[in-house]
């Protein structure tokens, strides 16, 4: 079994790769104050990012897990997300309210993609080392 994880820091990998599927670790705004449709904005976009690096994409995501601060927010959260998902490319989804580690972050996003069928980039990298 061939697990491989990224960007750790002693108590969690930023990604983690097993059986060509990608785990991110909750992924938030940072410290920055925003509202929350800007915080789901700044979130999606270190997703794709991220997905990118690791040989993926967001037409690639199979769930994700969102977590909001409160609930409250659940249209102003979607109207981003609804904008940005794909039609035909829809994850299984949960939102949930949770309390979070920092007062300001009002969403949080934990996703689970597919790699690419090229592999992206660690495919094509792995591949020359075989």
């Amino acid at each position: 079994m061939d697990i491989k994880r990224y960007e750790g820091t002693g108590r969690m990998s930023r990604a983690v790769v097993h059986n060509k599927t990608i785990y991110l670790c909750g992924q938030t705004a940072g410290n920055d104050v925003f509202d929350v449709k800007k915080q789901t904005a700044a979130v999606l976009l270190k997703i794709e990012d991220l997905l990118s690096k690791y040989g993926s994409d967001k037409n690639q995501i199979l769930s994700a897990t969102i977590y909001l601060k409160d609930i409250a927010l659940f249209k102003d959260m979607n109207e981003v997300w609804d904008a940005w998902v794909e039609n035909g490319h829809e994850p299984a989804r949960a939102c949930v309210e949770a309390k979070m580690a920092v007062d300001n972050i009002l969403v949080e996003i934990s996703i689970v993609a597919a790699e690419k069928e090229d592999g992206g980039i660690l495919g094509q990298v792995s591949s020359v080392l075989k």
